[in-house]
Parts: structure tokens; sequence; C-alpha cells
């Protein structure tokens, strides 16, 4: 046996390792393709938490831009983003529709009892099922919607004030909303 023939199996391995990173690398994670950009959100309709006698559906988001967060108490993102969340809605007249995701009712009104409730409306998806319809890999995801309820982004992962300012922020305006002034917008370089 050469002695060449030692590095075979290195140069497989290092070709394999290489090919790997190049295929697998998912880049920015945040931006994981959804089938519904560009597309009307998913029909639905779905019990209101704090109120499961009352149903909203999918009509009830149209006629101006929307923001829909996927959050459940059981994920740490989720209570990372909630401030942030809590200073848009007190900052913006932009309704917020959250969708507590694979999460025990009672657990999920005890959590927005203790940290505050930014949502117009939290939607009850204990199930999932309005989750596998939006194509939700997981908790948080965000979805902004038009005046027609077309989705027109999707953010995997946090809001913090650096992604409300440099991403969602300018495509609220892209859509029309005039927003107030929140802190991070105004001391933003």
């Amino acid at each position: 046996m050469s002695r060449a023939s030692l590095y075979i199996p290195l140069g497989v391995f290092v070709l394999i390792m290489g090919l790997g990173y190049i295929g697998f690398d998912l880049g920015a994670r945040n931006e994981l393709p959804s089938a519904l950009i560009n597309k009307p959100f998913p029909a639905f309709n779905a019990r209101l938490l704090e109120n499961p006698e009352q149903t909203i559906t999918r009509a009830d988001l149209l006629g101006r831009p929307a923001m829909v967060n996927v959050w459940a108490t059981w994920c740490p993102t989720c209570l990372s983003e909630h401030e942030e969340l809590m200073r848009i809605a007190q900052g913006t007249d932009i309704v917020i529709v959250g969708v507590n995701y694979k999460d025990r009712p009672t657990k999920a009104l005890q959590w927005l009892a203790q940290y505050g409730n930014p949502y117009d409306w939290v939607l009850d998806d204990r199930d999932g099922l309005l989750g596998i319809e939006m194509g939700v890999y997981g908790a948080p995801e965000t979805f902004l919607l038009n005046a027609a309820g077309e989705v027109v982004y999707k953010r995997v992962g946090d809001i913090n004030p650096r992604i409300w300012r440099d991403e969602l922020e300018p495509r609220f305006r892209q859509l029309g909303v005039i927003l107030g002034a929140t802190p991070e917008s105004q001391n933003s370089p």
C-alpha cells in the first residue's frame, strides 16, 4: 500500500464535510421559506383564549395591516421577546394577534397576567392545527399581513429592538401604517 493511499480517506472526509457545510448551511435561520408569502393568510375559526365562547376568523383580520405572533409559555425565546411586543403594543396602533401554540390555556392566561398582554386577540391553538396551516416550525414566529389579509413577511425567531427597527417597522411603513415613536426608533443610529 502506497503512502498516498493513506490520504484518500482524509480527502474523502474533507470533501464530505465541505459539501455538508455548503449543502446544509441554513444561512439566516429566521428567513426560512414560507409558502404563504404573497398569499392569503389561512382561513381559520379559532377560540379566544380569554373568552372561549367567542371565535375569531380570518375575516376579522381584514381591513388594516396586522402582526400575527405565534408564542407559547414553554418557549424561552417567547419570554425574551415579550417585553419588545409590549413596547410595540404601547407605542403603536398595530393590530397584534397572538396565537398561543400547543400550550395549556391556564398556563397561557397566567403568563399574560404576569407579563402583560400585548395582543388585541389571543387565539387558542392548543392542538396546533392553525400552526400547521400557517406552516409554523415552532415558536416564536411572526407573520405580517397587509390590509387584504395576505402574508407579506414571515420572521422565525424573536422580535427584539433591532429586529423591530431594521425589519418590522420599515415593512409596516411600506404598508402605509403610521407608527408612533417607540424608544428603539428614537435611539436608532
